[in-house]
């Protein structure tokens, strides 16, 4: 689905993220650039695919994210996808959450996707094509106890995104902006949960379980795939109807 794309993932070392590296680089990718801080989380790729590489970035440091999409356009000529996945959280009840914490994730989260947008976009614009799929949240959408900061980050991506699908394709471009809402989903972040909080989400879901990553990263593989190429300024919820 994705035979000779250069890709790039951000948050790339665990999670959603590896499963979107591994699922696009096995889906036929020229080239899958798998960005993420923690590199050493990543060394194994270079074993398991000859296709992806592994690049230690930061998604709120503009220069080295400029220094990096240069030299990816040098050395390919294009960029065909970007998955804007890199995320934090910083949970809290509102009249607890520190100013550092809602700094950070809006750093991260919100104004780590505008970075790596903003210097990828005029890539794909001059090349006439290319897809931008970003990772929202049902947070997004529908709210969350104790996750004003997150929740804030996932709405506005959204907004960003509905913006971008009609701002990239002024000039005739081909190049879309979707989302991806994940639902309840087996991960790094939700591992460490007491039973009690996971049977109740369990419950809440009319599928009756959680999600998995591969779930979420076909999702992604769709909409970044020339498959979903009349799809743009969409969210995609996959959630197993957690939020109907």
């Amino acid at each position: 689905m994705l035979k000779d794309k250069i890709c790039i993932v951000t948050g790339g070392a665990q999670g959603i993220g590896r499963c979107i590296v591994e699922e696009f680089a096995t889906e036929g990718a020229a080239k899958v650039f798998a960005c993420d801080m923690k590199l050493d989380a990543m060394a194994d790729y270079k074993d398991k695919f000859a296709n992806v590489e592994s690049i230690e970035l930061n998604v709120c440091d503009r220069d080295a994210i400029s220094d990096f999409v240069s030299g990816v356009k040098d050395r390919f000529g294009r960029i065909d996808v970007l998955v804007n996945n890199a995320g934090i959280t910083r949970d809290n009840l509102l009249a607890k959450m520190s100013e550092q914490d809602w700094d950070m994730v809006l750093d991260v989260n919100l104004k780590g996707v505008f970075n790596m947008t903003q210097y990828v976009s005029p890539v794909m614009i001059e090349n006439g094509a290319g897809s931008i799929v970003t990772m929202s949240s049902v947070v997004g959408t529908d709210g969350n106890i104790g996750q004003t900061n997150y929740a804030a980050t996932k709405a506005g991506v959204i907004a960003m995104t509905k913006s971008w699908a009609k701002e990239f394709t002024r000039k005739g471009a081909q190049v879309r902006a979707n989302c991806v809402a994940p639902g309840f989903i087996r991960t790094p972040m939700t591992k460490d949960l007491p039973e009690k909080v996971i049977a109740y989400m369990e419950s809440k879901t009319p599928l009756g379980h959680m999600g998995e990553a591969e779930d979420i990263a076909q999702a992604v593989l769709f909409l970044a795939s020339d498959r979903a190429r009349f799809i743009t300024g969409q969210l995609l919820k996959v959630d197993g109807g957690l939020v109907i």
